[in-house]
């Protein structure tokens, strides 16, 4: 399939998953498998998320013909957290567009934590990449709106329409998240000292706030990515959300950033663009074939999903996603003929 991407056509090579009852019979093995792990530990930095039973545990593939596999705890809502940093990029690359977003952003990992100030301080004021919380509030402050209001509700909308309807906010998790995002603040001020926000540093922290605690569950995340996957429309829904070259564009940046300084570990072994939140939540892409979303609170120390990733990884395998994985084409009957003038 050819498709035009920023004016220059590009041909576009994707897959097909196995039937409805593999893949349905696979997600339920990869809940199976992982549901027994006791690795990591649940976030408490934010007081309410300490809250969350560790033994949640939620699979689910959403095909890019709509079609959605569940297994587990698929009830449970959560925040999205870090996870709503993906969506709400790619939403500013549909209004500014890819140069613009690239400068102002960046799209190189840090090698350092979600929340270090030394990064910023190291690239001169530079966010470096939307992933970390210093670009997420880069990108939350280019959002469009005459207000913070106006920018929440543009956000609101954007997420609701990758996952397919309107989504909630919990208050709570606002609540203790605003008592005690002091470091959130401090890097938006310090974004500011270099020109970074032109707005007011603490009403870009309270609009990303809001856009970290809105409820998602392990089918929602699913149903994200997969918009991803899919050029751009949901495909339960129909409906497009951005445009295949900001799918392009914001899975480029998740492959390279999406698990911070463990991005190159997920890499190898998954081999898919993914990003994950401190509750618990993972969702990751395979371009052309299905989003994966995974819920599961307990993390490993750079903030990432024990369970969740563990499970991505079965799947990635069984399902045979991995983006780097090849086969020789050419039977060997045939080698030596091609190319022959």
């Amino acid at each position: 399939m050819d498709v035009t991407v920023d004016g220059v056509a590009q041909s576009v090579t994707t897959g097909n998953l196995p039937q409805w009852s593999e893949v349905e019979s696979l997600v339920e093995a990869a809940h199976r498998r992982c549901r027994g792990d006791t690795e990591g530990r649940v976030a408490d930095y934010i007081p309410v998320l300490a809250q969350a039973d560790p033994d949640w545990f939620a699979v689910s593939v959403a095909e890019v013909d709509g079609t959605v596999h569940s297994s587990g705890d698929v009830d449970v809502a959560f925040s999205i957290q870090s996870i709503s940093k993906a969506f709400v990029y790619a939403l500013v690359c549909e209004q500014l567009g890819h140069a613009a977003v690239r400068e102002r952003i960046g799209v190189n990992n840090t090698g350092l934590p979600f929340n270090s100030v030394i990064a910023v301080e190291l690239n001169n004021g530079h966010p470096m990449n939307p992933m970390v919380n210093a670009g997420a509030m880069a990108a939350t402050a280019l959002v469009p709106g005459r207000d913070p209001d106006e920018q929440w509700q543009f956000i609101h909308a954007g997420l609701s329409a990758f996952a397919g309807h309107a989504l909630q906010v919990d208050e709570e998790v606002f609540l203790s998240e605003s008592q005690t995002n002091q470091r959130n603040r401090a890097i938006a001020r310090l974004l500011e000292s270099y020109g970074r926000i032109a707005l007011d540093p603490l009403a870009v922290v309270d609009v990303y706030t809001r856009q970290c605690s809105l409820l998602v569950t392990a089918a929602d995340l699913a149903v994200m990515g997969a918009t991803l996957a899919d050029g751009g429309v949901n495909p339960v829904t129909g409906r497009r959300v951005v445009s295949a070259g900001v799918c392009r564009d914001t899975l480029a940046v998740l492959a390279a950033t999406g698990a911070y300084e463990r991005s190159g570990e997920w890499l190898f072994e998954i081999g898919l663009p993914g990003k994950s939140g401190v509750a618990g939540g993972l969702v990751t892409i395979a371009p052309g074939k299905a989003g994966i979303g995974t819920f599961s609170p307990p993390l490993d120390p750079a903030g990432n999903s024990v369970r969740g990733q563990r499970a991505t990884a079965y799947l990635s395998r069984v399902l045979g996603l991995n983006i780097f994985a090849s086969q020789a084409h050419t039977l060997a009957a045939n080698r030596g003929t091609h190319h022959e003038h």
